[in-house]
């Protein structure tokens, strides 16, 4: 989840081409993945919205990954 998150984020900075199909694909993914945190930032550069708004919901999505697998490797 995290890895569809920060390719969007790489793939909006480099300006992708928002009408090839995989682009359009990770970047629906990434919208229904980061929904609860994708306007929670209101900055002025819309850069600064996506990077904060995506990247904060891949850091959420790491750590609760990192915590599922460590609890799955102590069983």
């Amino acid at each position: 989840m995290a890895g569809i998150l920060g390719l969007w984020i790489l793939m909006y900075l480099l300006d992708a081409n928002r009408a090839n199909e995989l682009v359009q694909f990770v970047h629906d993914a990434a919208n229904w993945l980061a929904g609860w945190s994708r306007d929670l930032f209101t900055f002025d550069e819309d850069w600064a919205r996506v990077v904060a708004g995506y990247g904060l919901a891949a850091v959420v999505y790491l750590f609760v990954g990192h915590g599922i697998a460590n609890s799955l490797h102590r069983r």
